[in-house]
């Protein structure tokens, strides 16, 4: 996934299988910017 900003495009990535390690979903959660809570 992209999102477009002004000056630049964060990239969040999406993985194509059922399960995730913490350490990679965290990593999602922190660059996608949304509140951990959110997924939650």
């Amino acid at each position: 996934m992209q999102k477009q900003m002004p000056g630049s495009t964060i990239t969040v990535p999406v993985p194509d299988h059922k399960e995730l390690k913490t350490g990679t979903l965290m990593s999602i959660v922190r660059q996608s910017g949304i509140q951990r809570s959110e997924f939650e």
